[in-house]
């Protein structure tokens, strides 16, 4: 089909599903003349190599080809975004790409959404059985030690509810005990999760978890899922190792998880055969042996009266098929059943018996269970089954319900005891797979739509109320800033600090992402708007990947509902994540299109936000008379609406631009000017911003003991208020005035601190100023190697996140260095750029590099 057949390319933001995005690749790849698949390959991999993409992450033609086929559950994002720029290089159009990629079903973030850990779960108290799989799993792993070291990887194969993953875990605690490792790692793959929102999690995802805890910077992890995995071979080389593969849905979720190499042990559970990864020990696990079945019951029954028949439990065994989730269910059952003996439960489980859908036994003791239970635990295990997190609390239990804390924590302590729930941590709980999916099935069939409806919509209120709480207790200034939220109609956890209210948010952010997910795709838009609005401060303190699926979210229920100043806030939220993340151009589209949504809505306040943040954005290219101009019409619109929180952040802002530009008194003039407006407030947040300007001015000007007072003020405040990325920049500035102060083993402490944020973070943009500030005090230590990496790295962090001012920095300290290394051919190449870019940027900085060249090519007096 010619080009011109279509009036414009394919429109994104139409599709609905993974399918319908692949369509309209499809079409956009006609509608740009049809280049062959390898002419697409060819084109990403030269713009990835421009880029320093090493050889080993280039695009296959073969990789590139699978993403225009349908059927996909999911889409390479970095791929698919380098195939749009091969197709058509348009930033406006490559952002709407962006975005469709990030909100489509909600699917695409959900195989990234999982949690690692880097400790084995408790494990089970009275485990019994399963000697003949312990043994073989330890023989097979004294004979990997004995031959060298080989790796060992124990494939637990079988049905749901046979107990896999309480071997692997109980197996994982033996080893403990018996070997010395140096890491554990375990992850749930959830590979048969019932809830299609909650689909098989992405090993490159796992990886990202995994790199993370094994030490590796955010900024540092590859893209594409070959380098993560053999990064992480790389970090665990040498090294002992127990890692814990749970619930795996295919071999190939699990082969780029798997170390391959001496001193490790991988222990897999699945209930599907995983013989092609080639094991070292394959066990397949089946329901327990009638002597196991029989101890296992005789234990957690010992105090029951038999009755007329000796083979009372044998019979309950057989009836239960063995399993050990349904004879642990059937258990709790008994224990509850007051005056029965176990040969009127074993009669009854005769009576009783019939076809299942589920595994043998597993349906006919989760009914029996739950039809003995009282109503209202029958009611709650119905609703919690709704949830859409990954687990849950008793406030959520009392949400769901509609009743008081203590009703809902007897309810579960009671479920739990039933084995019907299991306990994650201390007071956090979790349904098994087969137990969510009967419980669900049970509230489709006696709760009505509107009765489960208005569970889910208490929990959301609930969800909602307590994170504006929350909010309100870390910055009470800015409640102006955020929407109107009504307080919950069920209990609500007693938060009555900062530190309450950051564990609250740090505790249940994975179930608020949840929640924003499924309200955005199930109904409830204002809701996923109001959230993403209230708690965008606190994702802005440096959980932006988290930031970017909320907002994409709230943007995609905003437009879909009609609601124009929703999306507006959406793409606000949206383009500051993407600036933190080190991505300026996206960022200032979002901004640009949410500008002009809030004038078409008239606005002022949006407009107000919208205008101080793409001024930050000419900030950090270094376009200064642009950023002024942009926040001081910023500031007229906050005097004008009378909003003195937005009026104190402009002021602050100003200060820092005015700053940068070298207006040094005029900056002075904005942060006094934000710190008595912020004071008079109650504006903690704005306080801290320009106590830590103040004091970056007075370190610039010489005046360490006031710097000082004002950087340790400035940090407190941002630790209080849990901003990490703020508290991250005032350590940067203390290590500045201690290299100032020449304290460089302090400096250099404060510096590493703040890089440790940052990378965590994935704030690129600042890694740059925290690398030039390392470089320096290394310099002026002697250090000169590692001066020389420092700056190179600021230098390239920099170009990549278009920061001049940085990048003119790391020049300057880059011809320092070639300077000291006695090269002064390549010492006058790095100042000639730095002077460009001060020039450039009308910075005073220009003058002192002007001196080094004149002394570099000055004749030798010698």
């Amino acid at each position: 089909m010619p080009r011109d057949t279509f009036a414009a390319p394919p429109d994104p933001a139409e599709a609905g599903t993974v399918d319908d995005l692949v369509e309209r690749l499809r079409l956009l790849k006609v509608w740009a003349g049809d280049p062959s698949y390898e002419t697409i390959k060819e084109r990403v991999n030269a713009a990835w190599t421009a880029q320093g993409r090493p050889a080993g992450e280039l695009a296959r033609r073969s990789t590139v080809a699978n993403c225009f086929q349908s059927g996909r559950r999911r889409l390479n994002t970095d791929l698919v975004v380098a195939v749009i720029q091969a197709l058509r290089d348009d930033t406006g159009y490559v952002t709407q790409w962006r975005q469709a990629l990030r909100v489509i079903g909600g699917e695409v973030e959900a195989v990234s959404q999982v949690r690692v850990q880097d400790a084995l779960p408790r494990d089970l108290v009275g485990f019994t059985g399963r000697t003949g799989e312990l043994n073989r799993l330890s023989d097979a792993v004294r004979q990997a030690t004995r031959a060298g070291g080989a790796v060992v990887i124990s494939a637990i194969e079988g049905m749901a509810g046979v107990g896999k993953t309480q071997l692997a875990v109980h197996a994982g605690h033996l080893l403990l005990r018996e070997e010395q490792f140096d890491r554990v790692l375990f992850v749930n793959l959830r590979g048969f999760h019932p809830d299609p929102t909650q689909p098989p999690a992405d090993p490159a995802a796992v990886l990202d978890g995994f790199l993370r805890l094994l030490g590796m910077p955010g900024h540092q992890i590859p893209h594409q899922l070959a380098a993560r995995a053999g990064a992480y071979r790389n970090l665990l080389a040498g090294a002992r190792a127990l890692i814990v593969l749970d619930n795996a849905a295919t071999a190939e979720q699990v082969r780029p998880l798997l170390p391959d190499m001496s001193g490790c042990v991988t222990l897999v559970t699945s209930r599907r055969s995983l013989a092609e990864l080639h094991p070292t020990a394959q066990l397949t696990v089946d329901v327990f042996d009638p002597d196991e079945a029989t101890a296992f019951l005789t234990a957690a029954v010992s105090e029951l009266p038999i009755g007329p028949d000796p083979d009372a439990i044998a019979r309950i065994a057989r009836r239960c098929g063995h399993l050990p989730l349904a004879l642990g269910l059937i258990a709790g059952h008994i224990r509850n059943t007051a005056g029965w003996t176990l040969t009127d439960h074993a009669d009854r489980l005769d009576e009783r018996h019939r076809d299942r859908r589920l595994e043998a036994g597993v349906e006919l003791a989760l009914d029996l269970s739950y039809r003995h239970l009282p109503a209202d635990q029958q009611r709650l295990l119905r609703l919690v089954a709704l949830h859409p997190g990954q687990d849950f609390d008793a406030y959520a239990a009392a949400a769901l319900t509609d009743t008081a804390l203590d009703t809902a924590e007897a309810c579960l302590g009671a479920l739990f005891r039933d084995h019907l729930i299991q306990q994650a941590t201390a007071g956090r709980y979790v349904l098994h797979d087969l137990v969510r999916a009967y419980a669900t099935a049970r509230a489709h069939d006696h709760d009505s739509p509107p009765a489960r409806r208005a569970a889910l919509t208490r929990l959301y209120d609930y969800y909602l109320a307590t994170t504006a709480a929350a909010m309100e207790i870390l910055l009470p200034g800015e409640a102006n800033v955020r929407p109107d939220v009504s307080p919950a109609g069920t209990p609500v956890p007693l938060l009555t600090d900062r530190p309450d209210a950051l564990d609250w948010l740090d505790t249940e952010r994975p179930s608020l992402v949840a929640v924003a997910t499924h309200t955005a795709t199930h109904g409830w838009p204002d809701h996923t708007s109001r959230l993403a609005r209230t708690l965008s401060r606190y994702l802005q303190g440096g959980h932006h990947n988290d930031a970017l699926t909320m907002h994409g979210h709230a943007h995609r229920a905003a437009r879909d509902s009609g609601d124009q100043k929703g999306q507006a806030h959406a793409l606000s939220g949206l383009a500051i994540a993407h600036l933190r993340l080190g991505r300026p151009d996206a960022a200032d589209d979002h901004l640009r299109q949410a500008l002009e949504l809030f004038r078409q809505t008239a606005d002022t306040a949006g407009q107000a936000r919208a205008l101080f943040n793409i001024g930050l954005i000419a900030e950090r290219a270094g376009r200064y008379p642009d950023a002024i101009e942009y926040k001081q019409q910023a500031l007229e619109l906050d005097r004008r609406n009378g909003d003195r929180i937005g009026e104190a952040t402009t002021l602050g802002g100003l200060g820092a631009v005015m700053e940068r530009a070298g207006r040094l008194d005029e900056a002075t003039d904005y942060y006094r000017q934000s710190l008595t407006v912020s004071r008079q407030t109650g504006n903690p947040r704005g306080e801290a911003v320009a106590l830590h300007g103040l004091g970056e001015l007075d370190v610039r000007m010489g005046r360490y003991e006031p710097a000082g007072d004002h950087l340790e003020q400035a940090l407190g405040l941002y630790r209080q208020i849990g901003d990490r990325t703020s508290e991250a920049g005032a350590l940067e500035s203390l290590g500045s005035l201690h290299t100032r102060l020449d304290r460089l083993d302090e400096a250099t402490e404060y510096y590493q601190q703040a890089l440790t944020v940052f990378q965590e973070t994935g704030n690129q943009d600042n890694e740059a100023w925290v690398c030039n500030g390392l470089g320096e005090v290394s310099r002026a230590a002697g250090r000169t190697a590692d001066a020389l990496t420092h700056h190179t790295a600021a230098c390239a962090i920099a170009g990549v996140t278009g920061n001049r001012h940085q990048q003119a920095r790391a020049h300057a300290g880059l011809g320092d260095v070639h300077r000291a290394l006695a090269d002064p051919g390549r010492a006058r190449d790095e100042y000639r750029q730095a002077l460009t870019h001060y020039v450039d940027l009308g910075l005073p900085e220009a003058d002192q590099i002007r001196v080094h060249l004149a002394e570099l090519d000055a004749p030798d007096q010698s």
